[in-house]
């Protein structure tokens, strides 16, 4: 029963991930992402004014509204059945404390992200620029960070590889450079 309540290690969980996936690539010859699911989403509920959403999303995407849905159950199952305290190294408490954020008992910090947040300068760029610099990321990059750095470097695209070291650049220059100055703790 302790698979159920504690995290799995990530030597167990990555390799599930990275066979998992390659296998539904290889024998169902479909793509895994979340913003195709996202896409499929608007063009069933969206009127089909522009060209975008006009296509057969039941066809095409059926499958992937089916999977979203199981991580949404998945997420609901997790919650209820784990802790939701996140396990935070004490260097990483000492540098977010020293940039004011001090609640570490949720899954995100509240000082963040939470309503309260939303009428702030920091959470305004954080949670409504975010979200857009991700969505315009997205789409431009045809495709989210689960898509690339799962079915696409599994299927081995160069494409991929661009978007996901894309990624990894941008998260860093966020954590280290932007978070600090938009949270007064840098210069």
């Amino acid at each position: 029963m302790d698979l159920l309540t504690r995290p799995w290690p990530w030597y167990v969980a990555g390799p599930i991930i990275g066979l998992a996936v390659p296998l539904v690539y290889l024998y169902a010859g479909r793509k895994w992402g979340i913003s195709s699911t996202f896409r499929d989403v608007c063009a069933a509920t969206l009127p089909r004014d522009l060209d975008y959403f006009r296509y057969s999303w039941r066809a095409q995407g059926g499958w992937r509204l089916t999977m979203a849905l199981g991580l949404i159950f998945g997420g609901f199952v997790a919650g209820v059945t784990r802790s939701t305290d996140v396990a935070v190294s004490e260097a990483t408490r000492a540098d977010l404390t020293a940039l004011g954020i001090t609640d570490f008992t949720g899954l995100v910090p509240a000082e963040l992200f939470a309503w309260s947040a939303l009428g702030t300068v920091p959470g305004i760029v954080l949670i409504v620029g975010g979200g857009f610099l991700v969505g315009f990321g997205t789409r431009y990059a045809n495709g989210c960070t689960s898509g690339h750095a799962i079915s696409g470097l599994s299927a081995l695209r160069v494409t991929s590889f661009v978007a996901v070291l894309g990624f990894f650049a941008g998260g860093l220059i966020a954590t280290h450079l932007l978070l600090p100055v938009l949270l007064g703790g840098g210069s």
